[in-house]
C-alpha cells in the first residue's frame, strides 16, 4: 500500500545536530525499495496560496496558514502495512525536530487491471489487423524505432505509418501471446516486461514465429494509461524482421 509521508519542519527547532537526510534515502530506496521518490520544497514564504470566491480569483503570496511548523518535502512510500510506514517515519532526520505525517492513499484504483486491459487490446487489434483499435493504446508523443521500417520514428502518426507496413506484411491474423507479463506502476508513470510469441502468415509466403522480450513505459495521460515506450528484441532468426535487435 502507498503512504503520503509529509516531512513536516519547525522553523523555531535548531537543527544543527540533525542527521543527514541522504543515508535515510539510501536505505529506504535504494537497499530496501519502500521509498519511491520524494523531493524537497521551498519555504513557506515563497508558497502562494490561491482561493476563489463569487468567481473571482484570489492570491496571497505565503503559506494558507501562519505556524511555526510547515511542510519542507515529502516522501511517497510502499510499505506492506502503516507499522511499517511509521517505522520508516520514525527513522527519518527531520523527525527529530520536526514531525512526519503520514497519510494512505487512496485504493479506488485498478492501475495494473487498466494496463493489463491495454495490452490485450493489443492482442486483439493485432489478430484482426485493426490499426485504428491498436494506435488508441499509443500516447501522441510515443518514441519507437520500428522493426519494418528499420528507421527511429517519433509520434503517433510516425508509428502509424511504420505499423501500416507492418499490417500490410501480414497474409492473416496474427496471433499474440503473452508468456510473461510483469507490471511496476509509480502513480502516473508505470513499465511493464513481458515474453510474447507472435506467430502469423506473411505475404511472401513464409510464417513468423518469433518470441520476443518487451519492455514497455507507459503514462497516464487523464483518466486512462497510454504506452509512451516501446522496446522490443527480436532473435536474429525469427524470419521478419531481419534485424537481430529492434525495437517498436
Amino acid at each position: 500500500m502507498k503512504y503520503m509521508l509529509l516531512v513536516c519542519g519547525d522553523d523555531t527547532a535548531d537543527a544543527s545536530g540533525m542527521a543527514p537526510v541522504e543515508p535515510w534515502v539510501e536505505e529506504l530506496g535504494a537497499e530496501r525499495g519502500v521509498r519511491l521518490h520524494g523531493h524537497r520544497l521551498r519555504l513557506p514564504a515563497d508558497a502562494v496560496t490561491v482561493r476563489v470566491r463569487d468567481g473571482e480569483v484570489l492570491r496571497t503570496d505565503g503559506p494558507f496558514a501562519e505556524t511555526k511548523e510547515y511542510v519542507a518535502g515529502f516522501d511517497i512510500l510502499d510499505c506492506a502495512t502503516m507499522e511499517e510506514a511509521i517505522e520508516a517515519a520514525a527513522k527519518h532526520p527531520v523527525a527529530t525536530i520536526g514531525a512526519m505525517e503520514i497519510r494512505a492513499f487512496w485504493e479506488d484504483e485498478d492501475a495494473e487491471g487498466e494496463i493489463r486491459r491495454l495490452d490485450a487490446e493489443l492482442t486483439e487489434a493485432l489478430r484482426e489487423r485493426d490499426l485504428d483499435r491498436a494506435m488508441v493504446c499509443y500516447a501522441p508523443d510515443v518514441e519507437v524505432f520500428h522493426p519494418v521500417s528499420g528507421m527511429e520514428q517519433s509520434g503517433a502518426d510516425a508509428l502509424r505509418k511504420a505499423q501500416e507496413e507492418w499490417f500490410a506484411a501480414l497474409a492473416g491474423p496474427a496471433d499474440r501471446e503473452v508468456l510473461d507479463f510483469r507490471v511496476r506502476i509509480d502513480e502516473s508513470v508505470a513499465f511493464s516486461h513481458a515474453l510474447v510469441r507472435l506467430r502469423a502468415p506473411l505475404t511472401d509466403g513464409t510464417t513468423l514465429d518469433s518470441t520476443t522480450r518487451v519492455t514497455t513505459g507507459y503514462r497516464a495521460a487523464g483518466d486512462r494509461w497510454r504506452i509512451v515506450h516501446q522496446h522490443m528484441s527480436v532473435p536474429s532468426d525469427a524470419g521478419s524482421p531481419p534485424a537481430g535487435e529492434t525495437r517498436s
